[in-house]
C-alpha cells in the first residue's frame, strides 16, 4: 500500500500483479519429494533456455545475513559456458538473499521467485567503481567515478531478468543518509543497469528503495521493460523508476507501476558537452499503460540530460496521481541536442501542480566547460485526448529567448482545475505552435484553430520494431531442500 499526505490513499498493487500475470500468463506450482521441493514455473519471454540452476547450487544462503556476492558471480560464470549450448537460468528461491554488484552474461535468465528477495549489501567493499559514464563525464553525486549497479551487465545479448513478482531490494536508506550528509565520494548505484547491450527484457520483478535511479539502460537497443513494480519513498533523492536513456534505441515500457522520489521514467541522452561529443541520441521509445505516484516530479521527463538528442517518443494510456508534471522537457543553454518528435496521448492525471511544463532554464551543467551558445532543439511536442483533474496550474511552458521551443501541438484536452489554482492557467514563453479544443484556454501563443483541427497532433501509425517481438512460453522444473 502506499500512502500520501494526511490523506492516505491505498492503491494495491496486487491489482497490477494481477493484470501483469494476465499479459504474462506467470504460473507456478510446487510438492515435495523425498525431502526436496520441487517447482515448476512458467513464464513469457524472448527466449527459453536449455539449462537450469539454483543459486544454492554454488553456496548461496537465503537467511539475510550471509554475503551471496561470491555465490552469484560463481554462478553466472559457470552457467556463462552454455550460451552456444540453448542458453541457462539461474532460479533464486525464497529467501533474503544478502549481495553485493554481480554481472550477468549473455543469452541468461535470473529469475526470482515470488518469496525471493535480493538484499542490497551496505559493504561498500562489496560495490567497485566504474569511470563515469563517456556521455557524462563525470557522476552525478559527485565529480568522480560511480559505484558499480547492484545487477549489471556490458557487452551483452539476449538476457532476461524476470521471475513470479520476487523483489530486488536496494536497502537505500543507508545511501540516502549519505548522500544528504554530503559523504559519498562517488555516485550512489543503481539497482539494474545494461551498457552496450542488446535483447534485454526486465519483467514481473519488484524493485524497492533503491539507492538512486532504479532500472538503467544504456548505449543499449531493443529493450523490453514490462510489468515491473518500482517502490521508492516519495522524497528519497534521486530514485528515478526508468531511465530509458542516455542513448538506448529501441526500448519498449508496458504495464509498469512506479512509486518514487523522482521522476517515474525520465529519458536521457547525455550531458552537456560530454553529450554533445559522444553524439548519440535516444530514438523510438514507446510508453504503453505507465501508473506513476511521484508528489515532486514527473510522469514523464525528458531531460534535462538531453544533449546527444531525443527522438521519437511514444507515450499513451498513462495515468498520474499526485504527481507534480504528466510531461516534463527539461533543458538549458549550453545544452545543445535536441528534442524532436514527441507523441503523448490518453492520459489521465489527478491532483497535479501542472499538466505541461517545459522550460529552457534547467542550469544544472557537467561542469564550467560547457558551450555557452549550444543551443538545444525544442519541436515536433505533440499531445491529445488528456483529461485532468485537481490541477494547481495547466501549463508553464518557458522557451529560451532567441531559441523557441516551436511546432507543439495540443488537442482534446480537458483540465479541471483545484479550488485554489492559480488564477492564470497557463503561462507561455517563446514557444511557438497549436492548440485545438482544450480547456481552460491557452494561451496566445498556442492559438485556437476549432474544432476542425480536433484530429491533429495525430500519433505515427507505423509500428517501431520492437511492437513485433513475439514472447515464448517458457517452462521448467527445479528441485531444491
Amino acid at each position: 500500500m502506499v500512502w500520501l499526505g494526511k490523506n492516505p490513499m491505498r492503491i494495491k498493487v496486487a491489482r497490477v500483479v494481477v493484470l501483469v500475470a494476465f499479459i504474462l500468463g506467470l504460473r507456478g506450482a510446487e510438492c515435495r519429494k523425498k525431502g526436496k521441493v520441487v517447482e515448476s514455473f512458467e513464464y513469457a519471454a524472448i527466449s527459453c533456455r536449455g539449462h537450469s540452476a539454483l543459486i544454492t547450487d554454488f553456496g548461496g544462503v537465503g537467511d539475510g545475513k550471509t554475503s551471496n556476492t561470491k555465490a552469484f558471480k560463481d554462478a553466472v560464470d559457470n552457467l556463462s559456458k552454455y550460451a552456444s549450448k540453448g542458453g541457462a537460468q539461474l532460479y533464486v528461491p525464497a529467501g533474503k538473499w544478502l549481495t553485493g554488484s554481480f554481472s550477468l552474461t549473455s543469452h541468461f535468465t535470473l529469475f526470482l521467485h515470488k518469496d525471493a528477495v535480493l538484499l542490497a549489501s551496505q559493504d561498500m567493499k562489496e560495490w567497485p567503481v566504474l569511470k563515469p559514464l563517456p556521455s557524462y563525464g563525470r557522476g552525478r553525486d559527485a565529480a568522480g567515478g560511480r559505484f558499480t549497479s547492484l545487477i549489471y551487465g556490458t557487452n551483452l545479448t539476449d538476457v532476461i531478468v524476470t521471475g513470479a513478482n520476487g523483489t530486488i531490494d536496494g536497502q537505500g536508506s543507508f545511501w540516502w543518509q549519505n548522500f544528504h550528509k554530503g559523504k559519498l565520494k562517488y555516485t550512489r548505484p543503481y539497482l539494474l543497469e545494461f551498457m552496450y547491450s542488446d535483447n534485454i527484457q526486465i519483467s514481473n520483478v519488484t524493485f524497492l528503495n533503491s539507492p538512486s535511479w532504479n532500472v538503467h539502460p544504456v548505449y543499449s537497443s531493443n529493450i523490453l521493460i514490462q510489468g515491473i513494480t518500482i517502490i521508492a519513498p516519495v522524497k528519497s533523492p534521486n530514485t528515478d523508476g526508468i531511465n530509458p536513456g542516455m542513448n538506448t534505441r529501441d526500448p519498449n515500457n508496458v504495464f509498469n507501476y512506479i512509486v518514487s522520489g523522482d521522476d517515474c521514467i525520465a529519458v536521457k541522452s547525455g550531458w552537456d558537452e560530454y553529450g554533445i561529443s559522444f553524439g548519440m541520441p535516444t530514438k523510438h521509445l514507446v510508453i504503453r499503460r505507465l501508473t506513476c505516484i511521484s508528489p515532486y516530479s514527473a510522469a514523464i521527463a525528458l531531460g534535462s540530460e538531453m544533449s546527444g538528442g531525443i527522438q521519437d517518443i511514444r507515450a499513451e494510456d498513462i495515468t498520474a496521481i499526485h504527481t507534480e508534471s504528466g510531461v516534463r522537457i527539461k533543458t538549458a543553454r549550453g545544452r545543445g541536442g535536441f528534442v524532436k518528435d514527441v507523441y503523448v496521448k490518453r492520459m489521465s492525471l489527478h491532483t497535479m501542480k501542472w499538466v505541461f511544463w517545459m522550460t529552457g532554464n534547467y542550469k544544472q551543467h557537467a561542469d564550467n566547460h560547457y558551450d555557452p551558445n549550444a543551443l538545444p532543439v525544442i519541436q515536433g511536442i505533440n499531445y491529445r485526448d488528456i483529461v485532468a483533474d485537481n490541477v494547481s496550474m495547466a501549463a508553464r511552458l518557458e522557451g529560451i529567448e532567441g531559441d523557441p521551443f516551436t511546432q507543439i501541438c495540443i488537442s482534446n484536452v480537458t483540465i479541471g482545475m483545484a479550488a485554489k489554482a492559480k488564477k492564470v492557467p497557463w503561462t507561455c514563453t517563446d514557444v511557438e505552435g497549436i492548440t485545438s479544443g482544450v480547456s481552460p484556454r491557452p494561451c496566445d501563443l498556442l492559438p485556437d484553430q476549432g474544432p476542425e483541427k480536433i484530429t491533429a497532433c495525430d500519433f505515427p501509425a507505423e509500428p517501431l520494431s520492437i511492437d513485433r517481438v513475439m514472447l515464448k512460453r517458457c517452462t521448467s522444473k527445479v528441485k531444491h531442500m
